[in-house]
């Protein structure tokens, strides 16, 4: 079986993270933004995963990716939770409208 070079994951992983970037720079939709945050830890993701792919006898890429996914999960739900209180208290989720002070 055919492993995938290096060097196209890794080009893979900086497309993912570039487009991560530019999704938490332009956009004004908190969702729009955690969405990129999400795409840049699925970028680190990819480069664990691709650099432990190299020594086989060693699991500790896996391992950092497992709990990279965990802390995403929880990241996530908390930052979901935090938009829905926003947006009850804002009456809006886009992030250049929210002021910190309600009057």
């Amino acid at each position: 079986m055919a492993s995938i070079p290096l060097e196209h994951l890794l080009l893979l992983s900086a497309a993912l993270f570039c487009i991560g970037v530019l999704a938490i720079v332009t956009k004004r939709h908190a969702v729009a933004v955690l969405m990129g945050i999400e795409l840049i830890f699925n970028a680190a993701n990819l480069n664990l995963i691709a650099f432990s792919q190299h020594d086989p006898n060693l699991l500790q890429g896996q391992v950092f990716a497992l709990f990279v996914i965990i802390i995403a999960a929880a990241e996530a739900a908390i930052a979901l939770a935090i938009i829905l209180k926003v947006y009850q208290y804002f009456n809006t989720v886009n992030v250049n409208e929210v002021d910190t002070s309600r009057g």
